[in-house]
């Protein structure tokens, strides 16, 4: 069988552990042949494993990247394009944090210099990445750029607090700038709408083994985990997917369009 990303070139953010989608994303991308740059906030760096993925990915570079900075990504997008000896064929965008959940705060009462860190972190990053791409023409045509976002953009769940503002922001970025991207490179932009996943941050959301128990009992086909989102992932940025862009992709066993389920009824039994 023919490797999906043979002699692609790529930057993944975001890879912590190998709970992080993205660290599954890193491994599934090296065994479809790819070659790819892995980056993090500096103090993300320091916390995770990454040079551990980096060994297992034929020692893949590492480039520090605070990604609420001008400065660091373009000098990550000129760094990959040295490393990797030329444009950039995907680019995965898996960052996100909550300042205001990390101090406590709920939503009714949001510190908004904190808010605005958030939003800067999880969202407008993602924007700051794209906009860098394109000044710098650095994404080859038909190339594939895809952000990491969950169904709270769309649907009320409390406790996902001020990260539902940051992945709706995000999700309108993939489409206003999958637009012009689509337009002068035929580069492709999407979102990846996750379930629910054990990752560290997913896990630090107050009652997420209940919840993450709930979605799997809702979906039809349970939850999707995070090594089956990466090879999602890489039927994205493959060849396969060349028509597909300014899209929400829903990669949640079904949990979007499901209403009702009497799983859900025996979990609650089982609980009481």
């Amino acid at each position: 069988m023919n490797q999906l990303l043979k002699g692609k070139k790529g930057i993944i953010f975001g890879a912590l552990n190998d709970k992080s989608i993205a660290w599954q994303v890193a491994l599934k991308c090296h065994e479809q042949g790819a070659t790819f740059v892995l980056t993090n906030a500096p103090i993300a760096m320091r916390m995770g494993e990454i040079n551990n993925l980096a060994a297992l990915c034929n020692n893949a570079q590492i480039i520090p990247c605070d990604v609420t900075k001008n400065e660091d990504m373009e000098n990550l997008i000129s760094k990959s394009m040295e490393i990797l000896g030329g444009k950039i064929d995907f680019i995965l965008h898996s960052v996100g944090m909550s300042v205001n959940i990390r101090k406590g705060k709920q939503y009714s009462d949001l510190d908004y210099k904190f808010h605005h860190d958030t939003l800067d972190i999880s969202a407008i990053s993602f924007h700051r990445l794209m906009q860098t791409c394109f000044k710098m023409d650095a994404v080859n045509d038909w190339g594939s750029i895809v952000a990491l976002t969950y169904i709270a953009a769309q649907r009320v769940f409390p406790d996902y607090n001020e990260m539902a503002d940051a992945k709706s922001l995000l999700e309108s970025y993939a489409r206003s700038f999958g637009y012009h991207f689509g337009k002068r490179n035929r580069v492709r932009i999407n979102t990846i709408s996750q379930s629910p996943t054990p990752t560290t941050a997913g896990s630090g959301v107050k009652g997420f083994g209940d919840f993450f128990d709930y979605a799997g009992a809702l979906s039809p086909l349970g939850n999707a985990s995070a090594e089956a989102c990466a090879e999602y992932c890489v039927l994205m940025f493959s060849d396969l997917s060349r028509m597909v862009t300014m899209q929400n992709l829903f990669h949640d066993g079904g949990f979007s369009n499901t209403g009702f389920s009497y799983d859900v009824f025996k979990l609650m039994e089982n609980k009481q």
